[in-house]
């Protein structure tokens, strides 16, 4: 009898998994591979686990050689390879193809020089954030991105997204943090960008290279700033019986000329779930909150502190207490950072949504974001990077509910475009991987999405790092534009 398409199919990726392992045993110790079902399945998402496949095959080098190698078997052979890092990315960048292999930077985790003089560190794409901070901490220094997941996320995975942190407003994304990185392109050449300077000759390769989530080339090394550790830092917390009120003083805030090292707000319902968590010391009954940090040298702080205290005064904030040590201090950005996790104990799921707007719409956006959660049923817990307009909205559901996943997604593909509309962009620092395609059909033309793909081929011809990422096709889009309009 003549063999299903669906056994045909197993056997095919059977054969092709078999050459694979043959080609990469030539270079690679077998504990190296690995292709059972058991060892491949940890890989099968990163953070938005919504979406799972298992991949063809997943590696592990240890040097850069053999990561050169293995980009080369695979330009030779044409296998697509999806590069990754501590899978912490919540947009999908890290998916798996089913034809195609996982290339793990895990074990890629050294840090290869710190240089106190000159404030740069040489690191490998797998070292932690925090671990680099950890490392730098001896000599006053600091690492200053620090994204929610600082514990667990790797330098590697912060250049894809192009990551930011609670101190991205004073201090900037990752890419005003990186100097110069080496990466392998997609037919195994090795290219030097940037250096150990501030700046380099010639185009901004260093820039396009932060957040194209590992669809230009296989990051093996990166140079980064390391910053001084500030004289002192404080932080304010105020508490607010109005979410918009809350959005108002922040827009006061950088009106006054103060820039903060941090500024981050948190809606009721976040705000409860991470008191419950760490007891970080929040007011419950709180509708929003704002966290305030202030550094630099003690004058400037204590000057800074009165203004603050006073523009949160006249915005209506209920409370304003400043952390009396370091230890307080930490515990309130210990609740700031543990809202996800905490977030997670309020409902079986919840879908992470990352998106830009300016300072000023915020009370509009926050306004739209709660007439949204009332017409889908589906409660959303804010929490966000409120210096720089960087929204957070958690929404809640239940996978095991026949359809709710899907209104999770229209919940948050309206909120995208409400970003875009006012004059915002659909994300701040997790990156489009395959959740936001849609939205990428909204936020730019045709023209421009052409050049985007025009620049991907130039680099990738065959098309194999990462592919199905970042940039919809023309069809995806022009099915996506011809779709009903939703009701606003």
């Amino acid at each position: 009898m003549p063999s299903s398409p669906e056994s045909a199919a197993f056997h095919r990726a059977h054969q092709r998994r078999s050459a694979l392992v043959a080609a990469l045993r030539a270079f690679l110790p077998s504990e190296a591979i690995l292709a059972r079902e058991e060892e491949v399945r940890p890989y099968e998402c990163d953070g938005l686990s919504a979406y799972r496949q298992l991949p063809l095959l997943v590696v592990l080098p240890r040097t850069v050689a053999e990561v050169q190698k293995i980009v080369r078997l695979c330009h030779q052979k044409g296998v697509p390879l999806v590069a990754r890092g501590a899978g912490t990315g919540l947009s999908g960048g890290a998916l798996p193809l089913a034809d195609g292999l996982v290339l793990s930077l895990a074990r890629l985790n050294r840090i290869l020089a710190i240089d106190p003089l000159n404030r740069t560190a040489r690191v490998q794409p797998g070292v932690r954030n925090l671990a680099l901070s950890e490392a730098a901490a001896p000599y006053g220094l600091y690492y200053a991105p620090d994204p929610s997941s600082q514990i667990a996320c790797t330098i590697g995975g912060n250049i894809a997204e192009n990551a930011g942190g609670v101190h991205c407003l004073k201090y900037g994304l990752t890419v005003q943090n990186v100097l110069g990185i080496r990466f392998i392109a997609a037919d195994g050449t090795e290219i030097q960008v940037g250096g150990a300077c501030l700046d380099s000759p010639g185009p901004d390769l260093l820039a396009l290279f932060h957040g194209s989530e590992g669809r230009l080339g296989v990051l093996v090394e990166a140079t980064v700033r390391l910053l001084p550790r500030p004289e002192r830092a404080q932080v304010v917390l105020a508490a607010f019986d109005d979410l918009e009120k809350a959005g108002t003083a922040v827009g006061e805030i950088i009106a006054a000329g103060i820039l903060p090292a941090g500024l981050e707000m948190m809606d009721q319902l976040a705000i409860r779930a991470a008191e419950d968590f760490v007891q970080a010391g929040y007011p419950r009954e709180a509708a929003a909150l704002l966290l305030c940090e202030l550094d630099g040298t003690d004058a400037e702080v204590s000057e800074t502190l009165a203004q603050v205290h006073a523009l949160l005064l006249q915005c209506g904030a209920t409370q304003v207490r400043t952390a009396r040590d370091e230890a307080e201090r930490a515990r309130f950005w210990q609740g700031r950072k543990a809202a996800f996790p905490a977030v997670g104990r309020l409902a079986p799921d919840y879908y992470c949504m990352d998106g830009t707007i300016p300072r000023r719409k915020l009370p509009e956006v926050l306004r739209h974001i709660a007439e949204l959660s009332q017409r889908y049923g589906l409660p959303v817990a804010n929490v966000f990077h409120a210096g720089d307009g960087n929204l957070h909205p958690l929404i809640l559901y239940d996978a095991n509910q026949p359809g709710e996943l899907a209104r999770a997604e229209a919940l948050g593909g309206e909120i995208l475009e409400r970003c875009v509309a006012v004059g915002g962009t659909i994300t701040g620092e997790h990156g489009v991987g395959i959740e936001k395609l849609p939205q990428m059909c909204v936020q730019f033309r045709p023209a421009e999405l052409d050049q985007f793909r025009a620049l991907e081929q130039a680099l990738d011809p065959q098309g194999l790092l990462n592919p199905g990422k970042g940039v919809p096709s023309p069809r995806r889009c022009s099915e996506y534009r011809q779709l009903p309009k939703r009701a606003s």
